[in-house]
């Protein structure tokens, strides 16, 4: 995989039959091979306790839930990232550039990102559910895979 961030913490290098071996075959196919999972499919579209989401790969922290929202595209939306969190790139894929975000730590694609989202940042993450794992406020988040 390419370099595609610029963050503190160095980029997770792990060959993709290892996340093969670790993630379900729909988690796989969306975080490295950059699909979509079909809208309204994800019960974390609709979790409203206090917590954080992690990435479902390498279980770095990626949005908090002071940060989501209901922004009603069927995908669990946030307004803004935990920074450092998330690299992005342009995808043009459809018949407009759309920005393409990842998880800063192992590359595994989460979703884009839209600017009709709600204040103060005007933006919308769109995040596919099953890129992500939601931990509870309280819990003990998950060891980062290596």
């Amino acid at each position: 995989m390419p370099e595609l961030f610029a963050t503190g913490e160095p980029q997770l290098k792990k060959p993709h039959e290892e996340w093969r071996r670790v993630l379900t075959p729909e988690q796989y196919t969306v975080l490295f091979e950059e699909g979509t999972e079909r809208a309204c499919t994800s019960p974390l579209n609709d979790e409203k306790r206090a917590g954080t989401y992690v990435c479902a790969a390498c279980h770095a922290p990626l949005f908090s839930t002071d940060a989501k929202y209901d922004s009603g595209t069927g995908w669990p939306s946030f307004f803004t990232p935990i920074p450092g969190a998330l690299g992005t790139k342009k995808d043009f894929k459809l018949f407009w550039p759309r920005t393409e975000y990842h998880c800063a730590r192992c590359g595994g694609h989460q979703g884009h990102v839209f600017d009709d989202g709600p204040a103060p940042t005007g933006q919308r993450f769109c995040n596919n559910g099953v890129a992500l794992t939601f931990v509870p406020l309280g819990e003990p988040l998950p060891p980062l895979r290596d």
